[in-house]
């Protein structure tokens, strides 16, 4: 039979499909680009915020017209949204013959079978303790530069604003051997760079081997042959400790790049938000990584408009980020999400108040990348090859500062023939908005 799939959300349910997708291999599924022809259509979904379920609900509709106008005959729901909702799920969207949850995919191959056995509506749940990369192949996708690599899976934080951990559970570390034997698969594919991700990275190996061990398995990971580029995101600012940024200064495989999400400044904000960390803390940290390592990228994700912001926390986020002058750096207007402890407080900002600010920071952030971007001018990178523009002599590519799918990209302007995961050195001759222009230098 054939498979058809569709992956939403972030690169660690990325990571959760290719695993899907190896299971399904294995059974001897076939899988299709073309829904229409498809006997399985899997949906992995998403619902971290209000958009991301609004995404998955409408595609779970989307995909459910092909049961009458396609060869579908089984409608799979995996992921957040299968987890969060699996008592209603059944009853309301009935469209759905199979619902598995976050950690029991593992199942999904039996489900599948016996649903075609029986005929009958199966929910599966809740194997919290499995964990993709222990048990089950992937089905790494072959013609990227890059792939990610979940270390970890659930959180503990417990931030008021936040659902991972209803939906993923307590944190729980892959095991390192199998994360190595994972990192030797994606570089037998030849691809250069790995992503390490998790709801947070810098607490790997606490559960397994009773200390801070992020440093110890990016040092096993750069001693494979063929990966080039090691990139570290999710990582907690009170989390990062000297072990790491020590590795991260000495070992020449990793980027000198650090996704750090520091959602706010203001302290009162901070604690309501139910994060571990103040202001101060924060500047320290930054501090720490920039002395360090002087040509370090800090990435940085805000929340703008949560429960009882101020226009003086607001001001005092504003501040914060003109003094940090963040390298990158996205805002993301407060999302209430039932079930949370943020969701239930009384003190809610009006949406324009949220999107008005959100503008503002973002207007600020501007101003600081392009003053930047042009400091870069006649500055010469390291670039990874992505693609290929049509019809033009041009190439789409990555600096070490730049994470896929959510940063710049640098443009390699040349007649070379050059291919996806090729390194180039390339000179920034312009820049265009966010991005660079370049051309390669021997």
């Amino acid at each position: 039979m054939k498979v058809f799939l569709v992956s939403l959300g972030c690169d660690k349910n990325l990571v959760d499909s290719e695993h899907i997708v190896g299971l399904m291999h294995e059974a001897g599924y076939e899988f299709t680009d073309n829904e229409s022809e498809a006997d399985v259509i899997i949906i992995n979904s998403c619902c971290f915020i209000h958009d991301a379920k609004e995404e998955s609900i409408n595609t779970i509709f989307e995909m459910a017209q092909y049961k009458t106008e396609g060869a579908c005959k089984a409608l799979v729901l995996c992921g957040c949204l299968a987890e969060r909702y699996y008592e209603e799920i059944p009853e309301e969207i009935p469209e759905i013959d199979i619902c598995i949850g976050t950690s029991a995919f593992e199942d999904i191959v039996k489900a599948i079978d016996e649903f075609f056995d029986e005929k009958s509506h199966i929910t599966c749940m809740k194997d919290v303790g499995f964990l993709a990369g222990t048990k089950s192949p992937r089905n790494i996708t072959p013609y990227n530069s890059y792939s990610y690599l979940k270390i970890a899976e659930g959180c503990e934080k417990h931030c008021t604003y936040c659902i991972i951990p209803y939906v993923r559970g307590d944190f729980r570390s892959v095991p390192m051997e199998d994360l190595v034997r994972e990192a030797k698969l994606i570089a037998e594919q030849g691809i250069k760079e790995i992503i390490l991700v998790a709801q947070e990275t810098t607490m790997y190996g606490t559960d397994l081997y009773g200390e801070k061990s992020l440093h110890k398995l990016i040092r096993e990971i750069s001693n494979i042959s063929g990966i080039e580029w090691i990139r570290i995101l999710y990582c907690y600012p009170e989390d990062v400790y000297d072990e790491l940024i020590e590795e991260m200064a000495t070992n020449e495989k990793v980027c000198h790049y650090i996704d750090i999400p520091i959602q706010h400044a203001s302290n009162d904000i901070l604690k309501a938000m139910g994060r571990q960390t103040t202001g101060d803390e924060i500047r320290e940290k930054i501090s720490q990584l920039r002395n360090k390592i002087p040509d370090i990228v800090i990435r940085t994700t805000l929340i703008t408009g949560f429960p009882g912001e101020t226009e003086e926390d607001h001001q005092i986020l504003k501040d914060f980020v003109s003094e940090m002058k963040f390298e990158r750096l996205g805002v993301f207007t407060y999302s209430a999400e039932e079930g949370t402890p943020a969701a239930r407080m009384s003190n809610q900002i009006d949406e324009v108040i949220k999107e008005t600010r959100r503008d503002e920071l973002m207007t600020l952030q501007q101003n600081i990348v392009f003053e930047r971007a042009e400091d870069y001018i006649g500055k010469e990178f390291t670039s990874i090859i992505e693609g290929k523009i049509p019809q033009e002599n041009a190439y789409i590519a990555r600096t070490y500062m730049d994470a896929p799918g959510v940063d710049s990209n640098i443009f390699v302007v040349t007649d070379r023939e050059l291919m996806t995961g090729d390194f180039v050195n390339v000179k920034v001759t312009g820049t265009n908005e966010y991005d660079l222009i370049g051309k390669p230098v021997d």
